[in-house]
Formats: structure tokens, C-alpha cells, sequence
């Protein structure tokens, strides 16, 4: 090939030595032929070719257009490549939080780490959209995703502040910010913003702008923990987003910019600039008036301080329980599964009644407070560091609140003089004089007001215009109300205040119920061929333990040595320890933790000290064994859900459950009546229970827990003191209700040698059920098919003819008992029959006399 060839003509040229190869042919024929077009074509091709190649325009063309080639190879490499689908943005779903509904469907909680409800495009208010367009895309309705002038803008201003440490400005559309938001995340590179820019772009093609706006602002993060523009109109205004005015949602326009850089606790003056930077563009898009402007600019923020939702506040201990049992059924977030507690949305339906939980919770308190009143300060309730007088946020941080009485949590900032500076959440202040604090400090010596430090959170209460210290009870304990009839559980208080002590003795403490076990114990032996009139030895009791544990003798509450011969009835109300443990050993201690286990209390060894409470259980669990006893044996674990609805509604737990129709039905229809769906079982003979109920109604008329004898209605119970005590206890009820609570230090020790259940633990019951019992109808206890109610002497346990129980004695010589079919007691049969005339006389004397179905027609009937 000639020097100077370009390299890839050899085609061409062996094309040309072929044609110069013809000559002759050529000459003997003159005329043009097909071969001398084409060598002539091709020559002509040739060197246009070789022209064009040897151009440098044509090779800088070439490299143009593999860059290109290469540039969009590595653009779909590191920016298309693996974009997400914006598919999923049609049927997308934003983390929710878990609400939670009370027995009359009212909201009383929510459990969320995003705070957000969700709405349509159509319930955002026309203005609030105009705020943020203004602030964030005045032509969100004019681009297709997005504004390149400004990303130009931001990618210019990127460049130019490499190095610097400063953050470039966004630039960003709102359907970027969606993309942003929910598909790739917030990481600070080019690519990223190359990919949300891709992205806006489909996102435009696939959803309308009413369903980017509904996306976008019902994800924006907001501050507060609040997401979306309805969670942050309660956490700023507290109020409703459709009762804001103009400058409040002008307000909410700026905080996507950076919430935290527009607090208006800490930066009032920047964040009301930007404010009316809204306003303004508003006003120059053409959304306001000059009249709205100038209305709203002069307007101050207006918002509310920071603190704990409405719904936080509601519920404590047992919605806390509630939580325990959601996480444990469908996982903490989404990562746990679509309805998860933290983000899928569920609607919960809880037994949880607020006005019986209010009850529950302030006879308690009342309780701890008088049982703690004059044994002195117990010390802060926590101690904080204070940093350049910065008192709010370490105490608004610590969670810290009362809500007992008119106490307050307060922080101390300071001394001055003879009195202590206090900081509240609300931002306000006061001061604790000397003399109001002057309570012996407890275990220490000294009094409060010189033991006090700055950063002590304490409580005081008002006292006249300055504060007095109160002490937080040292002593704890639980109290729990159920429904017999359906095992629900309406009230829980744990502790003093949640806040304070987050540990839930109503289901985490594990005591000794002391004697509230002894009916369950007496039920066994009820079961096994005792009747409430059996005959038991109130006297010495000793068992032999083994070679090692050696001879244990029992002994009665207050080392009574017994009272000889007694009823069944007679023991259990006088709670005496000797018949109990007598009873159990001639019943079988296995017969008796079975019957224990059966009921929910425990699992507990064959050991007699068992039937007197030495086994460790929960206050939860007593009162459901003793609604078991009201329900006619019939029960199961107690419940705090009853349904779980997901986001759309659909009830997914509990498994194949079904709604009840008719049941909130205001009158009868005349058709059959509804049958509530139950899930209780038989647990206990139903007969047992019932004589078990009917024997403990004595406890209150004339037992350890006569103090509640006042309240004037069929009740039940039983009180329970332990060993020490360490614990008082007491559990009972109504038909409508049980309810039972325990008193004691988190750490056991001994409450004082006058501490009794009847005495400390049955008043906090009693003040609870003033009220609670205060508009419901007095209704007897149902007895079950088969009971056999006969009078007998409540002394000697046997039969009587002749005379009739005095129902207005509580301690009536002759009473009703209740025996199980061919278990009562009979009077000997006579030799001989009465003469005619005599016959004749009581005849008469027996149509007069009172019958025994005038008693139970009394009573309601038997059934």
C-alpha cells in the first residue's frame, strides 16, 4: 500500500488494482460500461473519505459522540441504574402511628415516633397549599418535576462551596422533595440530586399534582416529632390544621426549610422573619390581599409551648400494658411487619375505662399518700445537671410530671436568700421558701430545705403565692378492676405515676397474696366433698417437714391459739390460718395447687405454706381468679384488646373474631336477643364458685373486711396480710365489677405491726367504690342450676325449722346457705307421725309461715 495511505482504505485500494488490471477490455470496447461507473463511484468515494478522515472536525465529531456514548453508559451506571419504581408511590402508605380507643371508642392514646394523620388533598385548606407553595414552589403547577433554572442554581452553588464546609442550597421541587423524601433518602452528593431530578420526572408522569402535594404533605418532617401539616398544627397551634389562620399557616410553610432552625422557643425572631417572608411571596404570587397581608404580618407566632399530646397523658400504666402486648403480637416497626405498633397505623379497641381508672387511680394515690403522710422527705425525685441557666430543656428532657391533686414537678434553679428558685414545664417560675420545706429528711436527719440541691427535680404544691414541698410516697403497690363477665380489664394504676416509676406492679410485681388465696384454697376442698357448714379445728397444727426441716407448726394472724370447733363460713371470715392449713392437708396440697394453677394465680409445689400465700403472683391475677368465682367459674386470662383494626379497618386480631349485631341496639326489636361472642371457658365447677362467692359475702357483712359493709350492696371479698406484713391486699366486688390491690414496698420489709388489710388496703377499695358503685342497680349474685339454699345456724352449721334469717342483722343467728345437690344438712328423721289433730294444726301453721321460695322469688330466683 502507498505511503500515506490513510490506515482502513486497503478495501478500496485492492477495489482499484482490479479495475486497473482491464485495459484491453477497456479498449476494444470504448463505449462505458457498468465496471467504469462503479471505478469511477468508488474513486470519488474514496477520496471524499480519505478528505473526511484526515479532517479534524470529523475526528473531534467522533470523539463527541463516544463521549456521549460514554457519559450516558456511566450516567445509567451511577444514577438509573437501580432507581427505585415509582410504581409504589400509587399505593404507597406512610408510617402511622398506633391509636388507641378506650371502652367507649374515645381516643385516650397513641403510640408514635412519627407523629402524623393523614388526609386527602381535598381536606387541606386551599391557603395552607398557597403557604407552601410560596415558600417552597411558586411553579409546582407549571414544571414537569423539575425547575432547571433552579437546579442550575443549586449545582452551581454546590460547586462553589466545595471546601467550604457549608451546605449548598437546595434547589429542589416539592416533587423532588417527594422523591426525595420516600424513595432515595437525604444523602448530600451530585448523584443524588441527579437521581431525584430522574425520578421527579417519572413521579410527574405517574401521579397527578393533587396526588404529589397529598404525598408530600403528609410525609414532610415538620419538628415537634410531627409529621405532615396535621400532626404539626397540634404540636405548634394545638389545634386542628382547618382552624388556623393565615400568619400560623404561613408558619408551618417555613419549617421545611429546617424546623429546628425556626424554633420559636429558642430562635422567636428569625423564625417570625421568614414568616412574613411567606406572607410576602404570597402576596406576590398573587395568593393574599394587601388587606391579608398586613392582617397577618402584624400577628405574633402564637404558638403553644412544647409538650406532651393530649393523647400522651391518658392512661398511663395501662396503656402501657396495651403496648407490651401490641409489640409482643405484631413487632416494634415496619421492618417487624405491616402492622407494626410504630408505623402500621392500627386502630386498637381496649376495655379501658376512664372514669373507673380516674377512681382507681386516685383512691390509690390517696392510699400511698396517707399510709406515707409524717415519715418524711424521701428526696428529689431525680437529679439533673443545669448548664448556662438553662433549666427547661433538662427537665422537659427528663419526662418528668404530676398530675395528682394540684402537685406539680418542678426543677431547682437556684438559691436566693432563705428561699429556693423553681423552674415549671410551662416556662414559669416561683420560689420554695424555708419554711416550707422544713420535713425531716427520712433516714438522714436534718430537714428538706438544706438537703435540697440545684437541678433536684421535686414536687410541691401551691401555697399562697409561693410553693410548698411535697414528698413522693416511698411506698408502692397496684390496684386492677375486671369485669367477671367477660374478663376485661377496666382500670390499671401500677404505681404512684407512671412517669415517675415506669415498673407496672399490676403485672410485673410478683407478691405473696397472704389470705386472698385462702378461698381458692377453701374451693379445692368444696370440690373434693366439703360444704360451707363442715366442721373444721380453729386449733395447733404441725407438720413434719423431714429430717432436715424438722416439725412446723402453723399459727393464727396474731398468734391466737384457736377457737376450737368451726364452721367452714366461720373460718373464711375470720381468716383463720389453722382451719386453712387444716382444710388443705385434708384436701391434698395437690388438689389444691391444681385447682391454684387452674385459676390463673400460680404454679406452685405441694407445700402447706401454699395455702396461706406464701407463693409469689400478681395483683392482675388474683383479681382475675376472684372475677372467675363472680362469673360461676366461667373466665379465662384476662383481656385489655379487644380488637385490633388495621389502617383500613379490618380487624385482624383476635383471629376469626366477630362483631357483635345488634348489641348497641337502644331498644329491644323484638327479635331474640344478641349473644355477645365469649371466650371464657368453665374453670371451676360453677356451683363451687358460687358457694365460694356466697360464703365470702360474709367476709364484708361480719368478716376482716367490714368496713365495707356500709356501702350497702351485695359484695364479696377477702383482705390478705402477710408475713412481716410486708404486703396488705384486698380483692372483691359486685356482679357489675371486681376489683383488688395490694400495698407495699418495692423492696419488701415490714410495713408496721398495724398494718392489716382490713385496716389500710379494704378503705382504698372502699373509697373507689363510693363512686363507682354510685349509679349502678344492686344486683345479687346468680346462683347456678342446682344450688340448694337452706337455713342453717351460722354457728353449728346445722339445719334449722321454724324460723327465718333476719336479712337486716349482719350477724343473724340463722342464715342461708348454699349447698350443692344431696350435700346439705338434714335433720334426723321422726319415729312417728304426729296425731291427726296435730297434723291438722301444723298444716295450718305451715300455710302462714314464710316459705322458702318467698326467699328466693325475693332474691331474683335461682338459676
Amino acid at each position: 500500500m502507498p505511503a500515506g495511505t490513510p490506515r482502513g482504505t486497503e478495501g478500496w485500494q485492492a477495489l482499484a488494482n482490479l479495475l486497473d488490471a482491464a485495459p484491453v477490455f477497456m479498449a476494444s470496447n470504448p463505449s462505458p460500461t457498468p465496471t467504469t461507473a462503479i471505478r469511477r463511484t468508488t474513486d470519488r468515494l474514496r477520496g471524499g473519505f480519505a478528505r473526511a478522515w484526515a479532517s479534524r472536525w470529523t475526528k473531534a465529531a467522533l470523539a463527541l459522540v463516544g463521549a456521549g456514548l460514554i457519559a450516558i453508559f456511566a450516567f445509567w451506571l451511577i444514577v438509573v441504574r437501580d432507581l427505585p419504581s415509582v410504581d409504589t408511590l400509587r399505593t404507597y402508605e406512610p408510617p402511622l402511628p398506633t391509636n388507641v380507643r378506650g371502652i367507649d371508642g374515645a381516643p385516650i392514646h397513641s403510640y408514635a415516633r412519627e407523629r402524623r394523620v393523614e388526609l386527602s388533598f381535598a381536606e387541606y385548606p386551599p391557603m395552607l397549599v398557597n403557604a407552601f407553595l410560596a415558600a417552597e414552589d411558586k411553579s409546582f403547577f407549571e414544571h414537569h418535576g423539575v425547575d432547571y433554572p433552579g437546579l442550575a442554581g443549586a449545582v452551581y452553588d454546590y460547586v462553589s462551596k466545595i471546601g467550604s464546609g457549608r451546605r449548598a442550597r437546595g434547589g429542589s421541587t416539592i416533587t423532588q422533595q417527594v422523591a426525595k423524601n420516600l424513595l432515595i433518602g437525604n444523602a448530600y452528593s451530585p448523584s443524588r440530586k441527579l437521581r431525584e431530578a430522574v425520578l421527579a420526572y417519572k413521579i410527574e408522569d405517574t401521579l397527578t399534582k393533587q396526588q404529589i402535594l397529598e404525598l408530600y404533605l403528609n410525609q414532610i418532617a415538620l419538628g415537634r416529632n410531627a409529621f405532615g401539616v396535621e400532626a404539626a398544627s397540634h404540636a405548634y397551634f394545638d389545634k386542628d390544621l382547618g382552624q388556623l389562620d393565615l400568619a400560623q399557616m404561613a408558619y408551618l410553610a417555613i419549617l421545611p426549610k429546617g424546623p429546628s432552625n425556626y424554633d420559636p422557643a429558642r430562635y422567636s425572631e428569625r423564625a417570625m422573619i421568614r414568616r412574613n417572608y411567606v406572607l410576602d411571596r404570597m402576596l406576590q404570587n398573587g395568593f393574599i390581599t394587601r388587606a391579608q397581608f398586613s392582617e397577618a404580618n402584624a400577628q405574633p407566632l402564637g404558638t403553644v409551648m412544647r409538650r406532651t399530646p393530649k393523647f400522651e397523658s391518658v392512661g398511663g400504666y395501662f396503656v402501657e400494658e396495651v403496648r407490651r402486648q401490641l409489640m409482643a403480637k405484631f413487632g416494634e416497626s415496619a421492618k417487624d411487619g405491616p402492622y407494626s405498633v410504630y408505623s402500621g397505623g392500627l386502630w386498637v379497641r381496649t376495655s379501658f375505662d376512664t372514669r373507673l381508672q380516674d377512681l382507681a387511680q386516685q383512691a390509690l394515690r390517696d392510699g400511698l399518700v396517707r399510709f406515707d403522710s409524717g415519715r418524711g422527705w424521701n428526696g428529689p425525685i431525680r437529679h439533673v445537671e443545669i448548664e448556662d441557666d438553662n433549666w427547661l430543656q433538662p427537665l422537659l428532657n427528663s419526662n418528668i410530671a404530676l398530675d395528682y391533686r394540684d402537685w406539680v414537678a418542678a426543677i431547682v434553679t437556684g438559691k436566693d436568700g432563705n428561699a429556693w428558685n423553681l423552674g415549671f414545664r410551662t416556662g414559669k417560675t416561683g420560689t420554695l421558701p424555708r419554711y416550707a420545706a422544713q420535713m425531716a429528711v427520712r433516714g438522714k436527719g436534718g430537714n428538706a430545705f438544706g438537703a435540697i440541691k440545684t437541678g433536684d427535680i421535686i414536687a410541691v404544691a401551691p401555697d399562697g403565692g409561693d410553693f410548698a414541698l411535697r414528698a413522693i410516697p416511698k411506698v408502692s403497690g397496684a390496684f386492677v378492676v375486671e369485669e367477671p363477665a367477660s374478663g376485661r380489664v377496666l382500670a390499671m394504676q401500677g404505681g404512684f405515676d407512671d412517669r415517675l416509676q415506669a415498673f407496672n406492679r399490676a403485672t410485673q410485681a410478683m407478691r405473696q397474696p397472704g389470705s386472698t388465696i385462702k378461698p381458692i384454697v377453701y374451693s379445692a376442698a368444696l370440690d373434693n366433698g366439703m360444704t360451707p357448714a363442715s366442721i373444721i379445728v380453729d386449733g395447733p397444727f404441725c407438720v413434719y417437714q423431714g429430717a432436715r426441716l424438722g416439725q412446723k407448726c402453723f399459727r393464727n394472724f396474731g398468734n391466737s391459739r384457736g377457737a376450737g370447733p368451726h364452721t367452714m363460713r366461720w373460718g373464711i371470715e375470720q381468716s383463720r390460718n389453722l382451719m386453712t392449713v387444716r382444710t388443705a392437708a385434708q384436701t391434698g396440697m395437690p388438689k389444691v395447687v391444681a385447682t391454684i394453677k387452674k385459676m390463673g394465680v400460680g404454679d406452685y409445689a405441694p407445700y402447706l405454706s401454699f395455702a396461706l400465700g406464701a407463693g409469689e403472683t400478681t395483683v392482675g391475677r388474683m383479681v382475675n381468679a376472684y372475677s372467675i368465682l363472680a362469673n360461676n367459674g366461667k373466665g379465662g386470662p384476662p383481656s385489655l384488646i379487644d380488637f385490633v383494626q388495621d389502617r383500613h379497618g379490618k380487624v385482624i386480631w383476635p383471629e376469626n373474631w366477630r362483631a357483635c349485631d345488634r348489641c348497641n341496639a337502644p331498644d329491644w326489636d323484638g327479635k331474640p336477643m344478641p349473644r355477645p361472642v365469649t371466650r371464657q371457658r368453665q374453670v371451676l365447677d360453677a356451683m363451687t364458685a358460687y358457694q365460694m362467692v356466697h360464703i365470702t359475702e360474709g367476709v364484708v357483712q361480719r368478716g376482716t373486711a367490714v368496713t365495707l359493709r356500709d356501702l350497702d350492696r351485695p359484695m364479696f371479698g377477702k383482705t390478705g396480710t402477710n408475713n412481716g406484713p410486708t404486703d396488705v391486699w384486698f380483692i372483691g366486688g359486685t356482679p357489675q365489677f371486681v376489683g383488688g390491690l395490694y400495698i407495699g414496698f418495692d423492696t419488701p420489709r415490714n410495713l408496721g405491726g398495724a398494718a392489716q388489710g382490713g385496716t389500710l388496703a379494704a378503705p382504698i377499695f372502699k373509697q373507689f367504690a363510693v363512686k363507682a358503685y354510685e349509679d349502678l342497680p344492686k344486683l345479687p349474685f346468680r346462683a347456678p342450676a342446682g344450688i340448694r339454699m337452706v337455713r342453717i345456724d351460722r354457728g353449728s352449721g346445722r339445719p334449722v325449722y321454724g324460723t327465718w334469717p333476719n336479712t337486716d342483722d349482719p350477724k343473724p343467728a340463722v342464715i342461708w346457705e348454699a349447698f350443692k345437690p344431696e350435700s346439705e344438712p338434714r335433720r334426723a328423721a321422726r319415729r312417728a307421725g304426729p296425731a291427726p289433730a296435730a297434723a291438722a294444726t301444723v298444716a295450718v301453721k305451715k300455710a302462714e309461715a314464710p316459705r322458702d321460695s318467698d326467699f328466693l322469688q325475693r332474691e331474683g330466683g335461682i338459676y
